[in-house]
């Protein structure tokens, strides 16, 4: 196992996005009712970012998502190992008054369940209160790994997701926590 560095990330880093793995094999995905979680089986695994093209699952769409959560104020941590980015997280606080948002988080496969993603998750969130927000808000993609990652972190559900970040990823589901 090699040694993980971490440390702030500068928009030109953003050009590196395409140096995490994103494949994971998904078999359960959860459906979010109000502040109910149920789950759906089937075959809903993630296959890595396209490398050409502009779409959603694409190298260039993910950094720009990544440039305007930076744009917006957002702060980026990296994890690399042996110099690749292996893990990548942003927050943008302030998105309301007293609210920060987890905007961002991945770990390449082959570098998950070794702390990557709690340790980005603690920075992450003792910046958010450092600036002064209480509460901290996501929309996370809804397969069981994620969902369970952020409920062991002290995340809930929510049934009254911020309008703005429900409109753009209603299928995601919604948690809150307190900071």
């Amino acid at each position: 196992m090699s040694e993980i560095t971490y440390r702030r990330l500068v928009p030109a880093d953003l050009e590196r996005i395409g140096e995490i793995d994103r494949t994971e094999r998904i078999d359960t995905l959860y459906v979010q009712h109000g502040d109910r979680l149920e789950r759906r089986f089937g075959d809903f695994s993630a296959p890595a970012w396209f490398t050409e093209g502009e779409g959603e699952h694409s190298v260039a769409y993910q950094r720009a998502e990544c440039e305007r959560h930076l744009a917006a104020g957002g702060i980026a941590l990296g994890a690399l190992a042996n110099g690749q980015l292996v893990g990548i997280g942003i927050v943008r606080p302030h998105i309301r008054p007293g609210i920060a948002q987890f905007a961002f988080l991945y770990v390449s496969n082959g570098h998950r369940a070794q702390g990557i993603g709690q340790h980005l998750s603690e920075q992450l969130e003792r910046l958010a209160r450092e600036r002064g927000d209480r509460t901290m808000v996501i929309s996370a993609t809804p397969s069981l790994n994620t969902v369970r990652f952020y409920l062991r972190r002290g995340f809930e559900p929510t049934a009254e997701p911020l309008p703005e970040l429900y409109e753009l990823e209603p299928e995601d589901v919604h948690l809150q926590k307190r900071l």
